[in-house]
């Protein structure tokens, strides 16, 4: 068996490959909610025999989504249609994971598919278009594009607020029965806010310093790992560099990979960027050695970025690069990655188990005739 196709256990949950869907947004909900469109979305990742699905983005608190078109998790109404995804994509075998965000400065943007704040009054009805002003670190806008607002800096207590928050939304996402959660750390967005000097420009015990600037990324970690099941998997998703200059670099992320393991958290969903300036060109496995920096640390790692090739993701595991690989883009063009990738690195009869069981023998037989990949 290749080792991409080996089950991989971090605590009580054993995967049954180490192939994960990384989190994508979808900019489609209303008021937070879960849809058909994210049921079907999300269940056919499942059915092409993903290991691991991670829900996208989703808002800890309202303020704190990236746009009004993002899921939510800040109250309890919620839980009911994301426990419906959750229950189908473990029926066909899929691990399910949330991602538990706020967005900070860069919050109440337009969708993304639509490009601009362009709807219509009845579409701002349908669509439950909502604006506000966001907040940050520092009351510094993210750039100059217009889609960003100038933040307002949040005071001790609002940091609290987001800090209980995430453990708020922590304790829905158990409920909803997923089995692991994933702290979005990355991309620019608040705890990257707060970790990176290029937007946290405090004078206080949140600033300053790397031990200063860690500080709200440990305690959202504290918060949610203390409500968070004994037997189920923390993972954050930092971005490991900016990739800017003067912002948050390699050696830094291998220090918050310490910290957080010994807060309890089970792997680094390893990504970059986030900030103008981005430096690092995007290309074929470019974030892999990220990954392998930071599985230095001792904690357990996951590579990300432009990865297609099956021989490349076996390589990745075999090499010691990382302990599981995420697709995103690959993954949205070809649900069946998984599938697909086994009866390359593997063939024969086994390799048709991944498929789900209302398919597999009609593949079978139609392999058969074709005379491919038995």
């Amino acid at each position: 068996m290749s080792q991409l196709f080996s089950p991989y256990t971090l605590r009580g949950l054993t995967f049954r490959n180490r192939t994960v869907v990384a989190p994508m947004c979808q900019y489609s909900s209303q008021h937070g909610l879960a849809n058909d469109w994210h049921f079907v979305h999300l269940g056919r990742f499942a059915l092409g025999g993903f290991g691991l699905v991670i829900v996208e983005a989703t808002g800890v608190t309202p303020d704190g989504r990236i746009s009004y078109g993002d899921l939510g998790l800040w109250n309890d109404d919620q839980i009911a249609p994301l426990a419906h995804i959750a229950r189908f994509l473990k029926s066909e075998g899929a691990a399910t994971g949330i991602q538990l965000a706020h967005a900070g400065r860069k919050a109440a943007t337009p969708i993304w598919w639509r490009g601009s704040f362009n709807e219509t009054e009845a579409e701002k009805v349908e669509y439950a278009y909502e604006t506000w002003v966001p907040v940050a670190p520092s009351a510094e806008r993210h750039s100059d594009n217009p889609g960003y607002q100038t933040p307002t800096a949040l005071d001790k207590a609002g940091i609290a607020r987001i800090v209980q928050a995430f453990a708020d939304a922590a304790r829905r996402a158990d409920a909803a029965g997923f089995d692991t959660i994933e702290i979005h750390g990355a991309h620019g967005y608040l705890i990257n806010q707060f970790l990176s000097p290029i937007s946290n420009h405090r004078t206080d015990e949140y600033g300053g310093s790397r031990e200063n600037r860690m500080r709200f990324a440990l305690e959202v970690t504290e918060a949610t790992r203390a409500v968070w099941p004994e037997h189920k998997p923390l993972l954050v998703r930092i971005s490991v560099t900016d990739g800017s200059p003067g912002g948050w670099g390699v050696e830094d992320s291998v220090v918050l990979a310490r910290e957080l393991k010994s807060r309890g958290v089970d792997m680094i969903h390893c990504s970059s960027g986030g900030f103008d300036g981005y430096a690092l060109k995007a290309a074929p496995l470019y974030q892999v050695e990220l990954s392998r920096a930071v599985r230095g640390s001792g904690l357990p790692t996951m590579a990300v970025g432009l990865i297609d090739d099956p021989a490349d993701a076996e390589r990745i595991l075999a090499e010691g690069d990382a302990d599981m690989v995420a697709f995103a883009r690959t993954a949205l063009e070809d649900p069946n990655w998984p599938v697909h990738a086994r009866h390359i690195l593997e063939g024969g009869g086994d390799a048709y188990q991944l498929w789900p069981k209302q398919a597999r023998n009609r593949i079978r037989d139609r392999d058969r005739v074709l005379g491919v990949r038995q």
